[in-house]
């Protein structure tokens, strides 16, 4: 169970990033070279790789040159663990939030029957 923690916090490390997070939604329609995915941001190259090697580090995407080209794509796994872990916290306070409407709703009750 530690180790999963450890993953998603390297997960949620990465997606802290919004070039990194950008990234992501690029490459969710389909692999991309990095040339393509590095375009619209006003970075060095180098500085761009980084943020491919922090994905790569995450295992979110993964990378493969052929000839000069470097293609990225995503890998949905660390992605679905996320999101996971996200649907699950939202079930225990939608949970706590349904039963503190009952809560109110019992002692309003009990209020108008005074």
């Amino acid at each position: 169970m530690g180790n999963n923690h450890e993953n998603l916090n390297t997960v949620f490390q990465a997606l802290a990033d919004p070039t990194r997070r950008a990234v992501i939604q690029h490459l969710i329609s389909g692999p991309a070279s990095i040339t393509e995915l590095a375009k619209p941001f006003e970075m060095a190259l180098p500085s761009f790789m980084k943020h491919i090697g922090v994905l790569e580090d995450a295992g979110l995407i993964r990378s493969k040159k052929i000839g000069r080209v470097r293609t990225c794509e995503i890998k949905p796994k660390q992605l679905t663990a996320a999101e996971t872990w996200i649907n699950e916290q939202t079930a225990q306070w939608e949970g706590r939030m349904a039963r503190m409407a009952s809560f109110v709703e019992a002692l309003g009750a009990e209020g108008q029957d005074d």
